[in-house]
């Protein structure tokens, strides 16, 4: 906090430090017993009619009074990963792109319009990377009707908790009753170590996600549609652990190789195999293969709930680099809410 010469805490913000990051104190109001202060950092995303709007690292929106504030500066940007691979966000966003890629897609200025007859809201949602050439409202107008004609539902990705994410859209987005559906996070880590973790074992690798993978991948009666968008990608690899004779996989897993960078994805085990290194030896002969590829890095997506799988990915290295979220079109259900 910013401390005059005399010692006090004073507030060294206006509403002209919108779309900075902030650290804030404030009272608490109905604080416990010792608890007076709150402290808050993130970027500034309004500062209107007496009330401050800060979206913190994870995407959560805080709200504080300006009659509460006892202290506030402008901090620098999050600082640097202190392991694993340096990235920005929009290296990673634009590579997670590549290994995701819908069946059709239309500009918008800087703005992509991505579509897949419905097959996961990744591969069916706006990616906002930059200025989308007329304004949020037109923008939005135009991506409605973009998905309307297809008959899906308007999404758009964006990110929190990086250099270069988009709080303050995601500030925009709320006060236009969009709808945060999902909230996960984009993790990163080097190569290398996944590599390590098993030995080479009975993981068969296949440039196409077969029967057999399709029995054990979570999202059944798979579509044309969905093997396009699975299948698609500069450089991609399916691995499977086979079951006993006549069942379904006992794991499998998806990398896409591009560039530096081993994307990770669909790593499933069988309920009732759970936590016998399936999972990690599914991982490690990706990992082989896409360091004989020349890949260095490596990233994955986890939801911010599943904790089995952040406590996995942790013991590999990885570690979050953002979080991403999905915003919906407000409907009448949401109007009425």
């Amino acid at each position: 906090m910013e401390i005059s010469a005399a010692g006090r805490l004073e507030v060294r913000i206006t509403a002209a430090d919108v779309g900075k990051r902030v650290s804030v104190r404030s009272l608490t109001e109905h604080a416990p017993q010792g608890e007076k202060f709150t402290d808050t950092v993130g970027v500034l995303t309004s500062w209107d009619k007496g009330v401050l709007l800060i979206t913190r690292k994870g995407g959560e929106s805080v709200r504080i009074a300006e009659s509460a504030l006892v202290a506030g500066k402008v901090v620098p940007a999050a600082p640097a990963r202190r392991r694993g691979p340096a990235a920005s966000y929009e290296e990673l966003a634009r590579v997670a792109a590549r290994a995701w890629r819908p069946v059709e897609s239309e500009r918008l200025g800087d703005w992509e319009l991505r579509a897949a007859s419905g097959f996961t809201r990744r591969a069916n949602s706006v990616l906002p990377l930059g200025d989308p050439g007329v304004s949020l409202d037109e923008a939005l107008d135009a991506v409605r009707r973009w998905y309307g004609e297809r008959g899906l539902p308007a999404y758009v990705q964006t990110a929190t908790g990086a250099e270069g994410t988009q709080e303050l859209l995601c500030a925009e987005l709320q006060a236009r009753g969009w709808v945060r559906e999902v909230t996960a996070e984009m993790w990163v880590g080097p190569l290398a170590p996944v590599a390590d973790l098993a030995e080479p074992s009975e993981v068969v690798l296949s440039r196409e996600a077969d029967e057999a993978w399709l029995a054990r991948y979570q999202r059944k009666g798979v579509s044309e549609v969905a093997l396009r968008v699975l299948g698609g990608g500069p450089s991609v690899w399916f691995a499977t652990v086979p079951g006993s004779a006549g069942a379904a996989p006992a794991a499998i897993g998806r990398c896409v190789v591009d560039g530096r960078w081993a994307g990770f994805a669909a790593v499933e085990v069988d309920p009732d195999l759970r936590r016998q290194g399936l999972a990690t030896a599914v991982m490690a002969a990706l990992a082989r293969r896409a360091l004989d590829e020349g890949a260095s890095a490596a990233w994955l997506q986890v939801e911010a709930e599943n904790e089995g799988a952040r406590a996995l990915y942790a013991r590999m290295g990885f570690a979050p680099h953002h979080a991403y979220h999905h915003y919906r079109e407000p409907d009448d259900r949401d109007s009425v809410r």
